[in-house]
């Protein structure tokens, strides 16, 4: 397995949910493309009608772009974490565990007993997903604080 991933500082990118957006943008396109041909046969091709329509879609798009741009880089200094609309940077002592939640993505509970999200690795993307998991546990583990004794 170090063979398939040989840097542990690696950038964890999901591989299902990019899939899915680009297929959704792809087919939210080439409908909005088909809706622009078929009202511009109308007898009164309405303007308003097809603006409407391509700020809709530029908006999806837009978001799926965002939810497709997910990613979580680990450094020598931490972690920085961009989810769909924020973007987290962290130590490496601010993380206390990895895990998986009820959710379908990581969530890492933190030093001051929040969690975060990590939604560059998600369950959808299976063996591929808790490998990345262990992974990043793996970090996290790796920069512990040492005892100074």
């Amino acid at each position: 397995m170090a063979a398939a991933d040989p840097d542990p500082y690696a950038p964890f990118r999901p591989r299902a949910t990019r899939i899915a957006c680009l297929v959704i943008a792809v087919w939210l396109i080439t409908g909005l493309a088909v809706l622009v041909v078929v009202l511009n046969r109308l007898e009164e091709p309405r303007l308003p009608d097809q603006v409407a329509a391509a700020v809709i879609v530029a908006l999806v798009c837009a978001f799926l772009a965002r939810q497709a741009g997910v990613k979580a880089v680990p450094s020598a200094d931490g972690l920085m974490v961009r989810n769909v609309f924020l973007t987290h940077r962290l130590e490496w002592a601010e993380i206390v565990s990895v895990r998986f939640g009820e959710r379908d993505w990581v969530l890492l509970d933190l030093a001051d007993g929040s969690t975060l999200a990590v939604m560059a690795i998600q369950r959808v993307d299976g063996k591929r997903g808790r490998a990345a998991a262990s992974r990043l546990a793996s970090l996290v583990a790796a920069h512990e604080p040492r005892g100074g004794g």
